[in-house]
């Protein structure tokens, strides 16, 4: 049976009510409701959810309702379903052994291997924050009217302050966190209902797979591949291996089921996000002819169309998912290396290591969005170094006990990692080579 000794990486339990709350559920002592019973475990799918819903996804959905109307949202709702399964995984793999992805890894790989993966997962970990530090800073000019480099430093210390939170236990980093992702979706809620959208098309579109032309394919390839995050599938390992520790096999077990739960809200939240998303840009852009290629001109598009509470209200949007996936992003981070290499860095050198390559994009003048979809191409590279372990891990019985992958469970979770990443070298195909 494996031991669950280990702590988080990332957290330290506070010893509060959520701790005691959550062993009196999982030994059948507690007499609550089954909603109250719940509560104690939610929260590390809200973490790594924050991923799903992070400034390059807001290009991506935009993009894609802007040019194809609501013909792709079954693409959203299938990728969202492959994601689910694995941030799944990833949960069971911390829960069962008390150690996360990065220290399997550093186990069950030579040295250079692991040196390989640690670097290649470093830069996959820095393109990410580089993205989504840069949405946060797009979106405080947009509202504020700073200067990019200004957006920018105040981007990072926000981003410290949440970080910060950490000293006062996971609970209190998981409620903010939790707080930005029902401030994505209450905007994007308020977005919908000002866009009027045609609710039979998309009831049909997201359940009728189909394609216009091969731009629509490439465009569909580009949301399934860039679906599932690297970082995300490391940092949910971390969040889960120190959270409740229990070793009796139905005590794992019963864990487990509530960590479904927690991940089965948390990515039908941040899916419901990503179909808002395209749903809006299709009932505001599609058919009008507008090109919006960028988050700038969807911004100053929906105010003139929509009146400027949209505009106000994707900005909000827009700051919220920029400030808590740099933050996640940075956690992210701190679980790589420390898996990898057992060597702690604290979060301000990592939050002040991550900030310049992102002011350098900005000085220099790079365009933004052009920046995050250039993100997305490190993001592919990293993505099989992620999956693949992954699944292996949780089908072996001598490392995960009495929560070992069901065969069924294999197949798919195989299934799901060979396709995403067929996509992603596609992409990376399309991208290099094709026309």
């Amino acid at each position: 049976m494996p031991t669950t000794k280990h702590k988080s990486n990332i957290q330290t339990p506070d010893g509060g009510s959520t701790l005691r709350a959550a062993r009196e559920v999982l030994s059948g002592r507690s007499k609550k409701s089954r909603i109250a019973n719940l509560l104690p475990f939610l929260g590390p799918a809200f973490i790594a959810s924050i991923a799903y819903v992070d400034p390059g996804n807001f290009a991506t959905n935009i993009q894609g309702g802007a040019q194809f109307g609501y013909e792709l949202l079954w693409v959203i709702l299938g990728s969202n379903l492959m994601a689910m399964l694995l941030q799944a995984l990833s949960a069971k793999l911390g829960i069962a052994t008390g150690k996360n992805l990065a220290e399997h890894c550093r186990e069950q790989y030579s040295s250079p291997v692991v040196w390989s993966m640690w670097v290649l997962m470093e830069l996959v970990a820095m393109a990410t924050d580089l993205a989504e530090f840069l949405g946060a800073a797009v979106a405080l000019n947009l509202l504020f009217g700073f200067p990019l480099w200004l957006a920018g430093l105040l981007t990072a210390v926000v981003t410290f302050l949440i970080l910060g939170l950490e000293r006062y236990g996971f609970r209190a980093l998981e409620a903010v966190i939790t707080g930005f992702l029902v401030i994505i979706a209450v905007s994007y809620l308020i977005e919908l209902f000002l866009g009027r959208p045609d609710w039979a098309a998309i009831a049909y579109n997201s359940v009728v797979p189909h394609f216009t032309n091969k731009e629509s394919v490439l465009l569909a390839t580009g949301i399934l591949g860039a679906t599932v995050m690297p970082h995300a599938i490391f940092l949910h390992s971390a969040l889960t291996q120190g959270r409740v520790v229990v070793k009796k096999a139905e005590q794992l077990r019963r864990l487990f089921r509530f960590e479904i739960i927690d991940v089965a809200i948390a990515m039908l939240i941040a899916s419901s996000v990503n179909a808002a998303m395209l749903i809006t840009a299709a009932a505001t852009f599609f058919g009008k002819g507008l090109n919006v290629g960028t988050l700038e001109e969807a911004y100053q598009t929906l105010q003139p169309l929509l009146g400027p509470a949209a505009g106000t209200v994707f900005g909000v949007a827009l700051l919220a998912s920029g400030l808590s996936s740099s933050s996640v992003g940075t956690m992210a981070g701190q679980v790589i290396m420390q898996g990898f290499l057992h060597f702690h860095v604290p979060p301000w050198i990592r939050r002040v290591v991550t900030i310049l390559p992102s002011l350098i994009v900005i000085f220099i003048g790079f365009d933004p969005t052009r920046t995050l979809v250039l993100s997305q191409v490190v993001l592919s590279f990293g993505l099989p170094f992620a999956i693949i372990p992954l699944v292996m891990f949780t089908s072996r019985k001598d490392i995960m006990g009495v929560l070992v992958n069901k065969r069924l469970t294999t197949w798919l979770a195989s299934l799901c990692a060979v396709l995403i990443i067929a996509l992603n070298f596609f992409l990376l195909y399309q991208i290099f080579f094709g026309s």
